[in-house]
């Protein structure tokens, strides 16, 4: 169930997650960027960072941060789980946190490092309430966080958002900096502290998900060619190399994976041990 937050947390918020998945063995996830930070909080079992072959599970906390990615993180599931996503706007977790995004880039860090016993004490209280609770519980927090913080994000990075966007990630740094009137240094610059990714690995990731929504909603005669290049990609094989960079997987292994929890969150097999 995907939910929309409130009209004044929409500027650091995109959505709230909440996925519930059984199975009857630990399952592998793969997590991909999608241009976007967020915060977990597993209401049931911990999620497992690895497996070692003496099958010895080290835990993620019960809640944690993850940051911009460069590629993808393979993490694993007990059979049961509860999760709760807040995902962020592109440059949310800056805005209300004040910490510079690039700090987070290729991280996972417990709640309670960034948020001490507040973090804590919205989990335990997520783990007692009904879905429309959590969702309170949800607003009433990061309005608290919200509201501690002037909304300050430089026009420099919305108007370089809203540009590469529209452009569906398919832009050159020149084009930026023609429609910005800052140079690339300075883009740089305001990028890695308030998106945690350089321009333009930020929009090969949106061309990326551009793709995946293009996959996702392709016709029955439409074929992978088509919409590589409707995606900008110059062939197919670009456009595999850039896939595999950032999931691991080819295009078509995606289309034909049946356990996606959302877009960039996917059961790839069973864990076997």
């Amino acid at each position: 169930m995907q939910v929309s937050p409130p009209k004044e947390l929409s500027p650091y918020i995109k959505h709230y997650l909440f996925l519930d998945n059984q199975e009857t063995a630990i399952q592998k996830l793969r997590l991909f960027s999608d241009g976007n930070t967020g915060i977990v909080f597993s209401l049931k079992s911990k999620l497992i960072s690895e497996i070692s072959d003496l099958k010895i599970k080290k835990y993620l906390p019960t809640s944690f941060l993850y940051g911009q990615l460069n590629g993808f993180k393979d993490i694993y599931s007990d059979p049961e789980i509860t999760l709760i996503i807040v995902v962020f706007q592109p440059n949310g977790i800056h805005q209300m946190l004040g910490i510079p995004a690039h700090e987070f880039r290729d991280s996972i860090i417990g709640t309670d490092v960034i948020l001490g016993q507040k973090g804590l004490d919205l989990q335990e209280k997520l783990s007692e309430d009904n879905n429309q609770g959590k969702i309170e519980l949800l607003n009433q927090f990061f309005r608290k966080l919200a509201n501690k913080k002037s909304l300050s994000s430089p026009l420099i990075i919305n108007s370089s958002l809203d540009f590469i966007i529209a452009n569906k990630g398919l832009f050159s740094v020149k084009q930026l900096v023609n429609y910005t009137g800052y140079t690339e240094r300075h883009l740089e610059r305001k990028f890695k502290e308030c998106i945690g990714l350089n321009p333009k690995k930020f929009g090969n990731v949106i061309r990326l998900h551009h793709f995946l929504k293009l996959l996702k909603n392709k016709s029955d005669d439409t074929n992978l060619t088509t919409i590589c290049y409707d995606a900008g990609f110059s062939d197919q094989s670009h456009l595999i190399k850039d896939f595999k960079k950032h999931t691991g997987i080819s295009p078509r292994e995606y289309l034909l994976t049946p356990g996606k929890l959302t877009n960039n969150l996917i059961k790839t097999l069973p864990a076997t041990f």
